[in-house]
């Protein structure tokens, strides 16, 4: 590609974004692009992703054909595409103007068709496509071609058949979610060369990570919406837990929160949804369902109640927070049990797989249990090789104090073994401090030589000390809840293999640090601007953030510009968007 092009790549990028400069390795991906290259990007989410393909497609003759999973992600993007300018269209069973769009596509009037792999994989779309000129293919969230990775949709393997009918077509493939081993996965799928690859990294620097114990939930959850008045995503584990978070937070807080399950009436469901991606505070609660199909990018936290059901899901899910480059928060409230049932889960994995998925599953619990940095930790996982410490995690603000546990552990799996593997921690408890308790003298379990050899000091570590052994798989639960020695059990015992645990977290009054809200809380005219924004989102039935995200709202408060000419200036305003909106804002400018 000449260095023209790119120039041009550069002039086009300001005019119809708004952008005066790519970001991170957007560049590299739009020059392999428009000089025909088949191209895999793994970029975090939030790094731009869909500029890579949108902005060549505007450039290029002929369509740009896009493969996405979900309707609500393609209707999303579409909305934001034509608010920059770009001809583009959704092809699929909820669009009621399929014709114009047929139309529009063999007239060579549309810059990008966006449709789910399901249809892109008929013979019938296939016929379609060769009656009009196409630019390029781009495949997102590619990580699903992958039987290795942790969204695997079959449809996306029958890509490679239709692509390759289109020769001379290039295919981009995107994902934010793909370790070493799917990364060659994808690539040998979608006949990518090897060095089509372009790795931008994993690293979300705007998202603080913190993991903490769960306790009360809904009084954790109101304590981190009381701090972040933007809206959240709440992950719950079961429909009923949706439903239940949903009610108790709302009437905890005053804020607006709705549910969102494959349990409700679709109808429910797509008005939650709607509301969430049009609100400016609203929490969804919601189980993994939510949020593929979201480019929502002022989420300003994610919260799991209890653990993702892998370390790429978490990295994925938390990702969904602070897509705007704004700081954002992803917290974990987590227990034991949870990993005890992930980890009986794995049993019913087909068994070609499951050395994979309980090692995805070890990550996590390292994760969850490590005393060091959260993001490095993280990044390593991927392949990355990170600084030891972010500055930007819990561990990192508040460093925690690791206590060696390993006699304690020891005393704690001899109980439950003395036992018969049949109690849970809390009867284990009474056992070790020593409890008369009814149910323990009944049992005969007050003769045993482990009745009473926990000191009292010792006590408070039994909970985090059972905890730690069961994310690591060291002890596991049955399904009536009792405590069965697995794992590395029995080297701890032996004192051949030690324990160190973090403790429990001190409870934080304020957030403070790189954290903080982004936006000027109670300036007037960064208010009136979003007032306004408000106001012709709703007129034009798109969300707000559709029409300016707030980083360009308040690049406009503190710059003030007198005039179109030096709006146009401003971070994130294409000219279709200066012409649609810049006169009304100017004009606030100017009241305010």
């Amino acid at each position: 590609m000449t260095l023209a092009t790119l120039s041009d790549a550069r002039s086009e990028l300001h005019r119809i974004f708004g952008f005066s400069e790519f970001r991170g390795r957007q560049e590299d991906v739009v020059e392999r692009v428009l000089a025909g290259q088949s191209t895999l990007a793994v970029m975090p989410t939030g790094a731009g992703k869909s500029l890579t393909y949108q902005l060549p497609a505007a450039m290029l003759p002929g369509t740009c054909v896009v493969i996405s999973p979900l309707i609500a992600l393609m209707h999303d993007q579409l909305r934001s595409a034509r608010a920059n300018g770009i001809r583009a269209a959704t092809l699929t069973s909820a669009d009621a103007d399929w014709r114009e769009t047929l139309d529009a596509f063999r007239c060579g009037n549309l810059d990008l068709l966006y449709v789910a792999p399901e249809r892109a994989s008929q013979p019938g779309f296939r016929d379609l496509l060769s009656t009009a000129s196409l630019s390029l293919f781009a495949i997102d969230e590619a990580h699903c071609v992958s039987e290795w990775g942790h969204d695997f949709r079959p449809d996306y393997r029958r890509l490679r058949g239709l692509m390759d009918d289109f020769p001379d077509v290039p295919r981009l493939a995107l994902t934010a979610t793909a370790d070493r081993q799917t990364r060659a996965d994808i690539l040998a799928q979608l006949a990518i060369p090897e060095d089509g690859l372009v790795l931008a990294g994993f690293d979300r620097p705007n998202i603080r990570y913190a993991i903490r114990p769960r306790d009360n939930p809904v009084q954790q959850l109101a304590r981190l919406m009381a701090e972040e008045a933007g809206p959240g995503i709440v992950y719950a584990p079961t429909r009923r837990k949706v439903e239940e978070l949903a009610d108790k937070l709302g009437a905890a807080t005053g804020r607006p929160v709705l549910p969102y399950h494959a349990g409700l009436d679709a109808e429910v469901r797509a008005a939650n949804q709607h509301a969430f991606v049009a609100s400016e505070d609203m929490v969804i609660v919601a189980t993994v369902a939510f949020g593929m199909g979201i480019d929502k990018p002022d989420v300003r936290f994610v919260a799991h109640v209890g653990v993702p059901k892998s370390i790429e899901g978490y990295y994925q899910e938390t990702g969904r927070a602070g897509r705007d480059g704004d700081p954002a928060r992803a917290v974990m409230y987590w227990g034991a049990g949870d990993f005890a049932r992930a980890r009986m889960r794995l049993e019913e994995v087909e068994e070609a797989r499951r050395q994979s998925e309980r090692e995805r599953l070890d990550a996590l619990a390292a994760l969850v249990e490590t005393p060091g940095c959260r993001r490095a930790l993280l990044l390593r996982h991927f392949g990355e090789s990170p600084p030891n410490a972010c500055g930007n995690c819990d561990n990192c603000l508040d460093p925690p104090q690791v206590s060696d546990a390993t006699e304690l552990a020891r005393k704690l799996l001899s109980a439950a073994y003395r036992t018969g593997q049949s109690f849970g921690i809390g009867h284990l408890q009474k056992v070790l401090t020593g409890s008369m308790d009814e149910r323990v003298i009944q049992r005969g379990h007050d003769r045993l030589s482990v009745f009473g050899i926990v000191a009292a000091e010792e006590a408070a570590l039994l909970r985090p000390v059972a905890r730690a052994l069961q994310a690591r798989g060291d002890l596991i639960a049955n399904e009536h809840g009792g405590l069965q020695l697995a794992g590395n059990a029995r080297a701890i015992l032996k004192g051949e293999m030690p324990l160190a645990v973090v403790m429990p977290p001190r409870r934080r009054s304020k957030r403070g640090g790189a954290g903080g809200g982004a936006n000027p809380v109670g300036d007037p005219l960064f208010d009136a601007l979003r007032a306004l924004r408000r106001e012709l989102a709703e007129e034009a039935g798109v969300p707000p953030y559709v029409v300016f995200h707030d980083a360009t709202l308040r690049a406009m408060a503190e710059a003030r510009p007198a005039s179109l000419g030096a709006m146009g200036a401003l971070p994130g305003i294409g000219a279709k968007k200066l012409e649609a909106y810049g006169q009304q804002f100017l004009d606030v400018i100017s009241r305010n």
